[in-house]
């Protein structure tokens, strides 16, 4: 049975918050519920990104989402 909508908010968020990359592609969120079709989850991604729980971060080529804390942690150790 896919996760709710709270709950997969916040499997996306804690994926975010501990992956080892800072920066990830919509499909890294696809494996916080399997069951969750990708339209779903790109969907609730980007309504993430509209409240400001999620950001975009663009290397040029591709956009990826992030965390913005840990966006902000990056570019300080830089």
């Amino acid at each position: 049975m896919a996760l709710s909508k709270e709950e997969l908010k916040a499997a996306i968020m804690e994926k975010a918050k501990t992956s080892p990359k800072a920066q990830l592609y919509i499909k890294d969120f696809y494996k916080c519920d399997p069951e969750s079709k990708p339209r779903v989850i790109k969907n609730i991604a980007n309504e993430m990104v509209r409240e400001g729980n999620l950001m975009f971060w663009s290397s040029g080529s591709t956009t990826m989402y992030a965390d913005p804390t840990r966006i902000q942690n990056e570019e300080k150790k830089k």
